[in-house]
């Protein structure tokens, strides 16, 4: 097996927020390759985050965005289980990336479990977690949460949110 150099695994760290162990076993399965190792750090991720979902989370913030011109604005309050992953840049930005989603994407449902108690006729655009994430549209509001599990360590919920618009 090749030696895999520092700088891919600072790429991969970098890219990922992985931790420097896990970037360089990554690296080692895959030769080097670090768009291979970026994906197999994906999918350890969501399986992180399926491990950590039945956790409790009661600690968060609350977080608000006002777009532009001061029309419309949206509230996110996302949970997490301690108050020092709270306070962490990533959860911090994701709560931020949150509230501006609600804001450009008016969904009305966290989920689609609270779409079908509503009887919902289109899940996959009313729910907040299925919607195409705006600043990646290849990747959907329920990634960048699981992005942010594995790097923070801890399950993540969003728990409510409420968008605001003059006139509506």
């Amino acid at each position: 097996m090749s030696q895999i150099g520092i700088e891919s695994v600072k790429e991969l760290r970098t890219l990922t927020g992985a931790g420097i162990m896990d970037c360089k076993r990554a690296l080692e399965e895959v030769g080097g390759e670090v768009s291979k190792a970026v994906e197999i750090l994906r999918e350890r991720g969501i399986a992180k985050a399926g491990n950590k979902a039945g956790r409790e989370t009661l600690e968060g913030v609350v977080e608000s965005y006002v777009h532009s011109g001061n029309r419309i604005g949206a509230m996110v309050e996302l949970n997490c289980e301690t108050d020092f992953v709270a306070r962490t840049p990533e959860f911090r930005k994701l709560a931020h990336d949150l509230a501006m989603q609600v804001a450009a994407m008016s969904p009305l449902y966290v989920d689609r479990m609270q779409a079908e108690q509503e009887r919902s006729d289109d899940p996959n655009a009313a729910c907040l977690l299925e919607q195409e994430f705006i600043k990646d549209s290849g990747k959907t509001i329920q990634d960048l949460v699981n992005d942010t599990v594995a790097r923070v360590g801890e399950n993540i919920k969003i728990r409510r949110f409420e968008r605001f618009a003059l006139g509506e």
